[in-house]
């Protein structure tokens, strides 16, 4: 007979904080089959955070708490918003709510990968004395993680240098890991992309670009491709993700689809515009020869496992400026290009893509730079410190 482990899984608000949380569930599901143990998950989060809906994607049973959301300010007055006060509330409730909910599945052990909805989960299970373990994604440690990590009996991290924005005390408890990755990304197949795209074969000789801002997209990006979309198609095929905004905003896929629709239907077959890549990822990456994105840490840590050269597009301003400090790591290697935001525009973006298109020595020795970044086992090694913990 199997000894059930029940492991609770929170984090979330971006996908960053959600994906890794279940890539290391596969993990774990992988691990055990064959064993005398069987893990139980449960995903406790926002019900109106992304992670309510990838956590049921990857067949983990989900729970909903209040959470507030930690912002940061550059002074005092900063902290007392109206938002603020509002989500002061919410976290007591949550915390509450935690309780009741950690208590109900009685879990081994707790994983937390950051975000604000983390932080009610993880002060309930160290309240009921049940081990936690805290992974943050990038360079810098994020405002939640600097709460949780004071719970938490290891603190796993991506990067060794984050090791140091932590108090003398808690660096003891730290082990680096590396950032997960979706094992998905490994099993492309680049017909597959290319029928998926309907992309034409007559036009495989060109290289192929992958635009992604993240689930909401990035209208800074999306603004800056339209610009110059017509001459970018003219030496390159675009696989362009643009994100699904807000209700009620303006939509970047209607305001996209009726530039497409206007190009000379060749240039038409050489983009692909979607708001959204589910699993068909691996298929895409496995065409793509550039990635122009952000730098949020699970895109940097994508393409780096993956050894694809980068133009990264860092999102300020974001609490110190994570973004860029992720996207420095890949310059600094060898692997990456940054152009930062307030210097974006289609003009300068069309330079930068012609640049590295046409050098094809460099764009080959930039994927080489970007996997000598990789920690391609992150996923498994994460899933070790876990269980850990209780077998």
């Amino acid at each position: 007979m199997s000894r059930e482990i029940r492991i609770l899984v929170t984090g979330g608000g971006t996908g960053g904080h959600v994906t890794p949380a279940i890539a290391v569930v596969r993990a774990i599901r992988e691990q055990a089959q064959n064993t005398a143990w069987k893990p139980v998950f449960r995903y406790l989060g926002n019900k109106r955070g992304i992670e309510s809906k990838l956590a049921v994607e990857a067949g983990i049973e989900f729970e909903g708490v209040e959470s507030g959301k930690l912002r940061r300010a550059y002074n005092l007055r900063g902290y007392f918003t109206r938002e603020n006060i509002a989500d002061a509330f919410r976290i007591p409730v949550g915390i509450v709510q935690a309780l009741w909910k950690v208590w109900k599945f009685h879990p081994h052990v707790v994983l937390s990968t950051g975000g604000y909805v983390s932080v009610p989960p993880v002060i309930a299970a160290w309240l009921l004395r049940v081990p936690v373990i805290t992974h943050e994604q990038t360079v810098q440690i994020g405002l939640a993680n600097r709460i949780t990590a004071r719970f938490a009996r290891t603190i796993a991290l991506t990067f060794e240098g984050a090791a140091q924005e932590l108090p003398p005390r808690l660096r003891r408890k730290t082990r680096v890991t590396g950032n997960p990755v979706r094992s998905i990304i490994f099993k492309g197949d680049k017909e597959k992309a290319i029928a998926h795209c309907s992309f034409d074969s007559s036009d495989n000789h060109l290289q192929t670009i992958y635009i992604t801002g993240g689930a909401q997209g990035a209208r800074i990006i999306n603004r800056a491709i339209e610009a110059v979309l017509g001459e970018l198609l003219q030496f390159c095929r675009i696989m362009h993700q643009c994100g699904q905004q807000p209700a009620g905003d303006e939509q970047d896929y209607d305001r996209l689809a009726k530039v497409e629709s206007r190009l000379p239907t060749q240039l038409r077959h050489r983009y692909w515009l979607t708001r959204f890549v589910g699993d068909e990822i691996g298929d895409v990456f496995a065409l793509t020869n550039l990635v122009i994105s952000r730098a949020g840490a699970g895109t940097v840590t994508e393409v780096s496992a993956l050894g694809k050269p980068a133009i990264f597009i860092p999102l300020v301003p974001t609490g110190g400026d994570e973004q860029t400090r992720n996207a420095k790591r890949s310059v600094e290697a060898g692997a990456a290009v940054i152009i930062p935001q307030a210097e974006l525009n289609g003009e300068r973006l069309l330079d930068e893509i012609k640049k590295l298109l046409k050098n094809t020595q460099q764009l080959e020795a930039m994927g080489k730079a970007a996997l000598t970044l990789a920690r391609p086992n992150a996923a498994h090694d994460l899933a070790q410190v876990v269980l850990q913990a209780v077998l």
